[in-house]
């Protein structure tokens, strides 16, 4: 369930985009994928760039 989904946190806030969830607030749809956001979102908690966030590994249930 949803296992193939990956998660990324901003470098300089902590803030994380979980691909599951989307960021409804900025109008991604959840199941997005990190590379079909546009390269110019912008971290919603510090305005980082996108290129600030990192991949995380995530283990799920």
């Amino acid at each position: 369930m949803n296992a193939d989904f990956k998660l990324f946190r901003c470098l300089q806030c902590g803030f994380e985009y979980d691909e599951a969830e989307g960021w409804p607030e900025d109008g991604i749809a959840p199941g997005t994928r990190w590379a079909d956001i546009p390269e110019d979102w912008s971290c919603p908690d510090c305005g980082a760039a996108k290129s600030d966030f990192e991949m995380v590994e995530v283990s799920r249930a």
